[in-house]
């Protein structure tokens, strides 16, 4: 748990450290997802560390929250209402403190330390994967609202793997039986990572572009150097991603 809760902490302070450069009149300007603004996105980024705080600390299961709210949507909802009530600075202030506390809960579990989420049942290391994979999905949408060219971090591998580990899911929920695949794709400093059995069929290409496609920054049409080896790659690739919401 180590390795991954310090790349964890590294992708959020790094986040946190480009928000401090932006003016709080920009705030309020709407990014490419949802229609949200940098204060929605943030918010919602903290609202949703207090519910992995809940379910890693108490059991709390997330899904009960969605009953309370009505669907997974007014649940979202809620923590954009919350930060929209806020200042800025205490929006991100908020966010530091709730992810303090789920970091502090997941230092104290084992990897494989079994807690619900929206998904069902996670182990404390996939609950840290999804933390990194969505703050460095929802940065990549204000890094491009400002222009800001992302570069390949080796945290990557971490997103990379979830987008893999997730195709069973993506098969089922397509109604389709899941099929072994491989991911290769190229890091930073020419680091290859590679997830699935070894002749398998294969998706491989550029860590970076994976990444974006999976978070759904990016269409496929945008990633040129994604390649799908045979159709059942093929299939993958269109199913892939590394979300996991109610369905």
């Amino acid at each position: 748990m180590r390795e991954i809760l310090t790349d964890l902490v590294a992708e959020q302070q790094s986040f946190d450290q480009y928000l401090q450069k932006i003016p709080p009149r920009d705030w309020k300007k709407p990014v490419k997802a949802k229609g949200w603004s940098v204060q929605n996105l943030v918010a919602h980024l903290a609202h949703f560390e207090d519910l992995a705080t809940a379910a890693v600390e108490d059991g709390a299961d997330p899904m009960e929250e969605v009953a309370r709210a009505g669907n997974f949507e007014a649940l979202v909802k809620e923590g954009i209402v919350k930060g929209n009530s806020m200042r800025p600075q205490d929006v991100i202030e908020w966010w530091r403190l709730s992810r303090a506390a789920t970091m502090d809960a997941l230092w104290l579990c084992e990897t494989d330390d079994r807690m619900p989420w929206f998904g069902g049942d996670l182990s404390a290391m996939l609950m840290a994967t999804f933390r990194i994979m969505e703050t460095w999905a929802h940065g990549l949408d204000v890094y491009d609202q400002h222009g800001v060219e992302v570069e390949a971090s080796p945290r990557l591998r971490h997103v990379s793997f979830l987008g893999w580990k997730l195709l069973p899911v993506a098969y089922r929920r397509a109604g389709m039986e899941p099929v072994d695949i491989r991911v290769e794709v190229m890091g930073p400093n020419y680091s290859k990572w590679s997830f699935g059995p070894e002749g398998a069929p294969r998706i491989k290409g550029p860590a970076l572009e994976w990444c974006r496609y999976i978070v759904q920054r990016s269409p496929l049409k945008d990633c040129p150097g994604l390649v799908a080896e045979g159709d059942d790659a093929e299939q993958a690739l269109k199913l892939a991603t590394a979300y996991i919401t109610p369905e």
